[in-house]
């Protein structure tokens, strides 16, 4: 499997760039998802991640590659966005 050093901005990952594993399209998840153990033994908190591009290159304005921010909603994007379902919309 091929993997892809890519950084992470914001929450407690910043600053650090980890080896991430790349999926069949040569692209890292949409979404990354950290667990970090509970000092009390408690469940795992959950770090999540979004991918997002790092911008585009000079004059041709190909892809920079990928960098991982921080969501803490944790959220991580959801799902597919079909056109059918709107959010927070409720019909009566």
């Amino acid at each position: 499997m091929k993997s892809q050093e890519t950084p992470f901005e914001g929450g407690p990952m910043d600053g650090r760039v980890l080896p991430v594993l790349l999926g069949m399209t040569g692209h890292p998840p949409k979404t990354y998802r950290i667990p970090v153990p509970d000092p009390a033994g408690g469940p795992p908190a959950v770090l999540v991640y979004r991918r997002v591009s790092r911008g585009q290159s000079g004059r041709l304005g190909l892809s920079r590659g990928w960098k991982y921010v921080y969501d803490p909603a944790g959220r991580g994007g959801g799902g597919p966005k079909w056109p059918w379902s709107r959010s927070g919309d409720t019909e009566g």
